[in-house]
């Protein structure tokens, strides 16, 4: 919690409810620092919080004391800390490009795989500068992210306005437009990603093993 940059994910996870033979759905959070992507010799940690719920509480709570570049999914629980100013949301341009691809896959979907190109580009730039100091990774994405967005940017504002507005690409097309100012947010600085794959990776070897121990016990701390 004492970096300047933070991945935050979280998933489901079934828990035995005592006395009534069933389950109850609470959360698996997962907070993830990494600055080898800029540079830093702090090796890299992750940090696993289980919750009874998704109330946005608890992820308030956990980051209570963190400052600096959040990046997170879109989860209404962390608006509180936005709002204070200490905390500064970062979007994930995988989510954008997976909308995207989706369509493209399909093989009929023009438009969505120039989509995911001109997203491609954005990718290009930060192979790049991998490794490289905060201010020379700003400088970089100032000189050659910030035109494929600018580009991008009008790209998606003409093409929602030829499109169907109720089909998948419009729907995907205004989800990225909504979330511009925080997709756009990491050119300025050289410190955040592009995307939040860094704690997906962290996560997902429990959402892999939540499909082999389908639910997880329940542990009584007043006993003993």
């Amino acid at each position: 919690m004492g970096g300047s940059v933070l991945h935050a994910d979280d998933m489901s996870v079934q828990v035995l409810a005592p006395g009534t033979g069933k389950t109850r759905t609470g959360r698996l959070s997962a907070y993830l620092r990494d600055e080898r992507p800029h540079g830093s010799s702090s090796p890299p940690a992750v940090l696993y919080r289980y919750t009874p719920d998704r109330r946005g509480e608890h992820p308030r709570a956990h980051l209570a004391g963190f400052r600096g570049a959040l990046h997170a999914d879109g989860y209404a629980g962390f608006d509180d800390l936005y709002d204070g100013g200490h905390v500064s949301e970062v979007a994930c341009w995988a989510h954008v490009r997976r909308k995207f691809f989706d369509l493209h896959a399909s093989g009929d979907a023009p438009l969505a795989t120039e989509a995911v190109r001109r997203i491609g580009l954005l990718y290009d730039v930060e192979r790049g500068i991998r490794g490289w100091p905060p201010d020379e990774r700003a400088c970089e994405r100032q000189h050659h992210a910030r035109p494929v967005l600018d580009e991008l940017h009008a790209w998606f504002t003409a093409t929602l306005g030829r499109i169907p507005g109720r089909g998948d690409l419009a729907a995907a097309t205004r989800y990225a437009l909504s979330r511009w100012q925080v997709l756009t947010r990491y050119v300025a600085d050289g410190r955040p990603e592009t995307d939040n794959n860094a704690v997906e990776r962290a996560i997902r070897p429990l959402t892999l093993g939540r499909k082999n121990w389908l639910f997880a016990g329940y542990s009584d701390r007043r006993r003993g």
